[in-house]
């Protein structure tokens, strides 16, 4: 039997034998820049960029300019060097706004973060409802303005509810806002029944990072409901506590509104705390020179006193972890 082996087929000029594909050299392939979203970023931080400069930075800025001369608006400004700090040491109305503030301060910062921090446990160990949360953070979306005239018709000394209240009981009325007594603690109760909730919620945040699992255990070890507060609560609780805590604190020595509104500073200057000092100073007696060394020294208070807060409760460390 005879094989035909069959001509192999002419290749044509054009068409070229496919090699193999070990063959192939690698393509190279387009680099493509990483995608980052600075662009987006930058334009979204805009308009709080410029309102920061704005309305903080640029007045901020004169006005440490403007505590080293005698501005008054009405008439040439004058370079006077640190006169305006030595007046402010021997300013007797300085020292007593100083002091009112701090016991403003101290009322308020005790109170408000003992309620809240009470109010923050019982929602984490009880309940998580968002009805619950709502009703606790309403005080805080009402206007501040609003509040403290609500309040000051509540504690009027002559139709008041509260006198008549106490009157039905037989007890004698009270002057909450017109005694110098009572007028800082009955202010500071006010803002401590406005904050009370945000300043509870932000501890309820700081407590839902703690894990299940301690409770879990320390209760099959045995431990109280006050055990493990004590022992597992408030040390892991520790930074968010401090943050809170210089959040109120800062927060505190800025009480103007509720003053205006109610006493103005009276009666004689025990409500007048340093903001209102300020403002009087500023927008009554038109020195805003004085008023800018005083809004001056108070930011140097409240930077150390800051500092001071989170190196003691050690803010940047935690216990989780």
């Amino acid at each position: 039997m005879t094989t035909t082996l069959r001509p192999s087929p002419r290749t044509k000029p054009g068409n070229r034998s496919r090699p193999d594909k070990g063959s192939t050299p690698a393509r190279k392939r387009s680099v493509r820049r990483p995608r980052t979203d600075l662009r987006a970023a930058l334009i979204f931080i805009t308009p709080a960029a410029v309102g920061f400069i704005a309305f903080f930075l640029v007045p901020a800025v004169l006005g440490i300019g403007y505590s080293f001369t005698d501005y008054r608006v009405f008439g040439p400004v004058n370079f006077v060097g640190l006169d305006n700090y030595a007046a402010l040491f021997q300013d007797p109305l300085f020292w007593n706004a100083l002091g009112v503030t701090l016991e403003y301060v101290v009322i308020n910062i005790v109170v408000q973060t003992v309620l809240a921090v009470g109010v923050a446990v019982l929602m984490h160990r009880l309940t998580r409802s968002i009805v619950v949360r709502g009703i606790i953070l309403l005080p805080y979306l009402v206007a501040n303005v609003v509040v403290a005239l609500v309040w000051f018709w509540i504690f009027d000394y002559s139709s008041g509810i509260a006198n008549q209240v106490l009157a039905f009981f037989g007890v004698h009325p009270v002057s909450f806002f017109g005694s110098d007594v009572f007028a800082i603690p009955t202010i500071a109760l006010v803002n401590v029944w406005r904050f009370m909730g945000y300043t509870a919620l932000l501890i309820f945040a700081g407590l839902q990072t703690i894990p299940k699992e301690y409770y879990e255990a320390a209760s099959l070890d045995g431990a109280t409901e006050n055990r493990m507060f004590w022992g597992i609560t408030l040390p892991l609780l520790r930074p968010v506590l401090a943050l809170v805590l210089v959040i109120s604190v800062v927060g505190s020595f800025q009480i103007f509104d509720t003053v205006a509104v109610t006493t103005k500073g009276g009666p004689v200057n025990a409500t007048r705390v340093i903001y209102y000092y300020i403002y009087e100073l500023a927008f009554e007696k038109f020195k805003f020179g004085y008023a800018s060394a005083i809004s001056v020294v108070l930011l140097v208070i409240l930077a150390a006193i800051s500092l001071i807060q989170l190196r003691i409760l050690r803010a940047d460390k935690s216990d989780l972890g």
